[in-house]
């Protein structure tokens, strides 16, 4: 009898362990497919981190009320996605070298509005899907229809410097052309009566026209080489799995992104066609807020200013280092320098550097700095130019923090 009960519990052993081992397996399979579900609902719940430009509406702005065309689409994206959103904010006016910095550089995802376009940026950056069409626009009254470029003849036309609409007109000498640097200015003029159209950039118009002109003109978007270009979700090119999930959901919205398209003003009326002198594409062009910002401007002060200040006396330094400033460096600290934010008021630089001022200076202006949004400029003007924009600051230091 004792050998038998030994006996049997060496069987009930024996078949206990086949259960054991199998209700084991079962558990450590469960814990595996759990730990997968947990690291896939991670993954998911990552940030969709977004490039953006922080005043530059109508595309995007970090005002949540209005964060702009561009910003919402990036947020209807995330929820399609099941993904939080968030921001990079740097400012967009220096074009190419702004995705280098952010995107490339992996500061963030997804920069939604570059030009669809393998011209752009090479290999290095992708696309997802169109999302919009954006274009240069004729900007009129209500009354005047433009069909083509024979109905421009006879007018007074405002047209943005050094862009396509200006290289196209300059061929043509029965138009009058009247220079501006911005949309902003181009509307101002004809709502004075010193214009009859405005041959502007057509986002910023369209958005300017709905906010600040109760929607008092005509926009009539126009389409040709250098006049118009798709816009489209860019990623680095390693981020092939998230543009393909971008396009997969794209589709869905097809009708929000219509709608927002109407919320900000975007142009809507049938494009007209219109020659073009060709001009490559510049992530400027799509970009470029109602201010003075990306073309025509860092260009056009370049252009206007000489290439160099040797010879000039302290006098004309200080006036081409005051033009140099105005129309490149105003857009964050004020024209004239005239900043009550603090951290970038310019006229306290002697105050907060004392002896250090003129090395803080050089090494801001040639080496920018990026976490701050502030770009790098020594490719962009010369040393003698400096020289002037330095001379002009000069003139404005004070201790006050008052305007």
């Amino acid at each position: 009898m004792r050998l038998n009960r030994r006996q049997t519990g060496s069987n009930g052993r024996a078949a206990a362990e086949p259960a054991a081992r199998a209700t084991a397996l079962v558990a450590l399979t469960a814990c595996t497919l759990l730990a997968a579900s947990a690291a896939a609902l991670t993954h998911e719940m990552e940030p969709l981190r977004l490039c953006a430009d922080p005043t530059n509406l109508p595309f995007s702005s970090d005002n949540a009320a209005q964060p702009g065309f561009y910003l919402e689409i990036g947020q209807a994206l995330s929820r399609e996605l099941g993904r939080p959103v968030t921001y990079n904010w740097y400012k967009s006016y220096f074009g190419k070298r702004t995705v280098r910095v952010t995107l490339l550089g992996k500061q963030c995802d997804a920069m939604i509005g570059l030009p669809l376009s393998a011209d752009f940026m090479g290999p290095a950056v992708i696309f997802s899907k169109k999302i919009a069409t954006e274009t240069y626009a004729l900007v009129s009254r209500e009354t005047l229809v433009v069909h083509g470029i024979d109905d421009l003849r006879g007018k007074r036309v405002a047209v943005q410097y050094q862009t396509t609409p200006q290289n196209l007109l300059a061929q043509l000498d029965d138009i009058e052309k009247v220079t501006v640097l911005t949309p902003d200015e181009g509307l101002a003029a004809l709502a004075k009566g010193k214009v009859d159209i405005a041959f502007v950039w057509g986002p910023v118009a369209g958005w300017l026209n709905k906010t600040t002109y109760q929607s008092s003109f005509r926009i009539q978007p126009v389409e040709g080489e250098g006049l118009s270009w798709d816009a489209a979700i860019g990623l680095a090119k390693s981020s092939t799995q998230l543009r393909d999930q971008i396009d997969a959901a794209l589709p869905k919205l097809a009708a929000g992104i219509a709608e927002l398209a109407v919320k900000y003003g975007l142009p809507s009326e049938p494009s007209i066609r219109l020659g073009a002198v060709p001009r490559p594409i510049r992530l400027a062009s799509l970009i470029e807020p109602a201010r003075l910002l990306h073309q025509p401007v860092a260009e056009s002060v370049v252009t206007r200013v000489s290439d160099s200040t040797a010879g000039h006396s302290k006098t004309e330094a200080v006036t081409l280092g005051k033009e140099i400033f105005n129309g490149t460096c105003a857009h964050c600290h004020g024209p004239d320098a005239v900043q009550a934010e603090r951290r970038i008021d310019l006229r306290r630089l002697q105050t907060r550097y004392g002896e250090d001022m003129r090395d803080r200076y050089w090494t801001t202006v040639h080496e920018g700095r990026p976490s701050k949004g502030m770009p790098a400029w020594k490719e962009v003007f010369t040393d003698d130019q400096f020289e002037s924009i330095y001379s002009f600051l000069l003139t404005v230091q004070t201790s006050e923090t008052a305007n």
